[in-house]
C-alpha cells in the first residue's frame, strides 16, 4: 500500500500540534506501508519526503490564495511515480492548508481521500482578523473537502461532535475517532543526577527559579488558547508561585498587544512572571515542564491538545478547560483539574460569563499548587495515562485500520 500524506507542517518546520501529529504518525506508518510526505516550505532531505514552496507568481498574495498555489504543486507531486515505485493508493491530508490538495488529488488520480480534523474553520472565526477574505476561501476549502472525503478522522470524540454539527452534510458513518499520540521516549522527565543538573541549568538560564513552584503555559498567542483569561486568573495565585509562559507566534498584532499589556500589568504587581517568546528545542521545553508544579491549558477551543499530552508524559498534572477533547485527556481528580466553562454558541468559544471562567480557572490553579505532594502524585498518574492510551504505535495502527476500511482491504 502506498499512502501520500499532505501537510503544511513537517520537521523541521513545525509550529503546532498538526505538525507533531504528522511526524509521529509518519514514523509508525513507515514501518508498515510505503509513505510519501508532501509538506509546505523548502525541500526536505528525508527520503520519501517532498517540500513545496509558494509559486513565485503568488509571492505576496493573500495567504489563503498562496496556500492553494502550493496545493496544486502537491497534487502534481502525488502523481509522480519513482523508478520502481507504485502509484498512490490513498491520500491523507491534515488541516485546511492541505485539504484541497487531498481533494483534488483524489479526483485527478481516482483514489480515496482521508483527512484528519485538527481544528475547524467555523470554530475559529477570529482567523478573519488574519486572512480577511482569505478566511472565506479557507472555509470553502474545508467544507468542500470534508463533504467529499472517503473518511474523516477526528482527534477526539468532542471533535467528532463538532464536525457533525459544523458540517451536517457529512455522513456520520464516515467520521472515525483516532486520538493524537505522544512520543513517550522524547517526552520524559530527565532521569539521573547529570540529566537533572543539566535541566536545572537550562531553566535557570531561562530566568526560572527551579526551587519555586511554577505554573507553566505552552502555546501560540491566538484567541483559541485563552491566554488573556489565564493572565487574569493567575492574579489569585500565592506570591511565591511563578508563571512561566512559553508563548509566541502571535496571530495578529492586536492579540500580541493585548497579551503584552496584561503581562506588563501582572509584572507590576508580582514577581516571577517569565515570558519565553522563542520556540524552545524539545530538550529545553522538557526541562521547563519538569520544573513545573502544574501545566495549564486555558483554551476555549481545543480539539484534543497535544500540549497536554506532552506535559503529562513529562509527569506534570494539567489544569485544563473542560472543552473540546481536553476531558478525554485529563482525568479530573486523578491526572489534573478540569475547569468548567459555559460557552457562547457562535463559533468563538467565548465564555458566557468571562469573569466566572477566570475565577474558576484561578481557583483550580490555587488548588493545584496548594499541595505539591498531591500534584506530584497526579503527575505520576498522568504519565501512566499517556503510556496506556496515547502511544504513537497505537494511534498509527488505528489509522492503518481506517485506511484498510476505506480501501476494502
Amino acid at each position: 500500500m502506498r499512502v501520500d500524506l499532505v501537510t503544511r507542517e513537517y520537521p523541521p518546520h513545525v509550529y503546532g500540534g498538526a505538525g507533531v501529529h504528522v511526524a509521529g504518525l509518519t514514523a509508525v506508518l513507515r514501518e508498515h506501508v510505503d509513505v510519501r510526505v508532501h509538506a509546505f516550505d523548502t525541500p526536505r532531505e528525508e527520503p520519501g519526503t517532498y517540500g513545496y514552496a509558494v509559486p513565485a507568481e503568488l509571492a505576496g498574495a493573500n495567504a489563503a490564495l498562496a496556500t492553494l498555489g502550493v496545493d496544486l504543486g502537491v497534487v502534481e507531486g502525488i502523481g509522480r511515480v519513482d523508478a520502481g515505485g507504485a502509484p498512490t493508493d490513498l491520500v491523507h491530508s491534515h488541516t485546511w492548508y492541505a485539504n484541497m490538495a487531498g481533494h483534488l488529488a483524489a479526483l485527478l488520480h481516482d483514489v480515496p481521500h482521508v483527512l484528519t480534523a485538527h481544528s475547524l474553520e467555523p470554530l475559529r472565526p477570529w482567523k478573519a482578523e488574519q486572512l480577511g477574505g482569505g478566511y472565506r476561501l479557507s472555509s470553502w476549502v474545508e467544507r468542500t473537502a470534508y463533504e467529499a472525503a472517503a473518511a474523516v478522522i477526528a482527534v477526539s470524540a468532542g471533535m467528532r461532535e463538532d464536525i457533525l454539527r459544523a458540517y451536517p452534510a457529512v455522513d456520520p458513518a464516515r467520521v472515525r475517532v483516532v486520538h493524537n499520540g505522544i512520543d513517550l521516549d522524547g517526552w520524559r522527565r530527565p532521569v539521573g543526577d547529570e540529566a537533572a543538573a543539566h535541566a536545572r541549568t537550562v531553566v535557570e538560564r531561562l530566568g526560572i527559579d527551579p526551587d519555586r513552584p511554577a505554573v507553566v503555559f505552552v502555546g501560540r498567542i491566538t484567541r483559541q488558547k485563552g491566554l488573556p483569561y489565564l493572565l487574569r486568573a493567575v492574579r489569585a495565585l500565592p506570591a511565591d508561585v511563578q508563571l512561566v509562559l512559553c508563548a509566541g507566534a502571535p496571530d495578529t498584532p492586536e492579540i500580541l498587544a493585548e497579551v503584552t499589556g496584561l503581562v506588563e500589568e501582572l509584572r507590576a504587581h508580582r514577581q516571577g512572571v517569565v515570558w519565553i517568546e522563542q520556540m524552545l528545542p524539545r530538550a529545553e521545553l522538557v526541562a521547563v515542564l519538569a520544573h513545573g508544579t502544574v501545566f495549564v491549558c486555558p483554551s476555549v477551543y481545543e480539539p484534543l491538545g497535544i500540549v497536554n499530552l506532552e506535559a503529562m508524559a513529562v509527569g506534570v498534572p494539567v489544569v485544563g478547560t473542560a472543552t473540546g477533547g481536553i476531558p478525554e485527556v485529563v482525568d479530573d481528580g486523578t491526572t489534573g483539574w478540569l475547569v468548567p466553562i459555559d460557552q457562547v454558541q457562535d463559533g468563538t468559544g467565548t465564555p458566557v460569563d468571562p469573569e466566572a471562567f477566570v475565577a474558576d480557572l484561578g481557583a483550580a490553579l490555587v488548588d493545584a499548587v496548594a499541595d505539591t505532594d498531591r500534584a506530584a502524585r497526579f503527575g505520576l498518574a498522568a504519565r501512566r495515562r499517556v503510556e496506556d492510551h496515547f502511544s504513537w504505535e497505537a494511534i498509527g495502527l488505528r489509522t492503518l485500520e481506517v485506511y484498510r476500511q476505506v480501501l476494502g482491504a
